[in-house]
């Protein structure tokens, strides 16, 4: 079995569980996320015992984004900040690439189910969503701030979750919503009290494992074949493209600056205040 440093995998009867494993911060995304969680989703594939994939938070959260002390903060280049002129094919690659591991768990051949309680932003709802079930707790929280500056959601499937209307009141605000008003909208299979959150996946989990594997595959890659008839891949390519330009427009390199400058806590607070963003800079 491969060793882990961001991510936690075990193998409990029928069911694998990947637990994102940075709870000191709210396991946000480093650089070696990506690459574990496609390669627990590999193993768990590989594994004749496993019928399903539970996708869970260490600590109080999902995941809480990619890692901005580590992309935003931090002075200078990083993986997702190139000095200018950037490359665009450059940075697609790279962030296609963590896009195409994320949607490992859309594309497993066993059903994968993301327990969702505290947050699941940014780029944690990007890997939320690319589970095939969603349950959240109902005071939890998912959304795509990073729509309001600094990004795209690379894996896109917002539009393919709630719809056109739906998903552009998602990204046209980058607001967040509960376990509540994504269960409502459909974005999620349900929600439920906190305390209620690891039973409700433990028994959805139990009941999918009952069912051969042929049937769920069969079943799964059924489905999926009608998004990616809706040009589900098409739509990713495009997203990440525009989300690498998202980060090095003039607007995008005032968001680094200002995290470099006061820290990111404060630049996310800047750009979420409701206040024009980027001010002296957007048009």
């Amino acid at each position: 079995m491969t060793s882990f440093s961001s991510i936690a995998y075990e193998v409990s009867g029928r069911v694998a569980t990947i637990t994102l494993n940075r709870p000191h911060r709210l396991n946000a995304i480093d650089e070696r996320m990506p690459d574990e969680i496609a390669a627990a989703v590999a193993a768990a594939n590989a594994d004749k015992g496993v019928h399903v994939i539970v996708l869970t938070g260490a600590g109080r959260s999902f995941c809480a984004g990619y890692d901005l002390q580590d992309y935003a903060e931090r002075p200078g280049e990083n993986p997702g900040v190139q000095e200018m002129p950037w490359d665009p094919m450059v940075d697609f690659q790279m962030m296609y690439g963590n896009t195409q591991k994320f949607m490992s768990l859309w594309r497993s051949y066993k059903p994968t189910i993301a327990k969702v309680r505290g947050h699941a932003v940014a780029g944690g709802s990007d890997i939320a969503l690319t589970c095939d079930l969603v349950v959240m707790a109902e005071d939890a929280k998912i959304g795509y701030p990073p729509a309001r500056v600094w990004g795209v959601p690379t894996t896109a499937m917002w539009v393919y979750r709630v719809g056109a209307e739906r998903a552009k009141r998602m990204l046209l605000t980058g607001d967040l919503i509960s376990g509540v008003e994504a269960a409502a909208m459909g974005l999620v299979s349900k929600c439920v009290a906190e305390p209620e959150l690891d039973a409700e996946v433990d028994a959805l989990a139990r009941r999918i494992a009952s069912v051969p594997r042929n049937q769920l595959m069969m079943n799964k890659l059924m489905i999926n074949a009608a998004f990616d008839n809706m040009g589900l891949t098409t739509t990713q390519m495009f997203a990440t493209l525009f989300d690498g330009a998202a980060r090095h427009t003039p607007e995008g390199l005032w968001f680094k600056r200002r995290a470099e400058e006061v820290g990111f806590k404060q630049a996310v607070q800047e750009r979420d205040s409701g206040d024009p963003i980027a001010p002296g800079v957007s048009r």
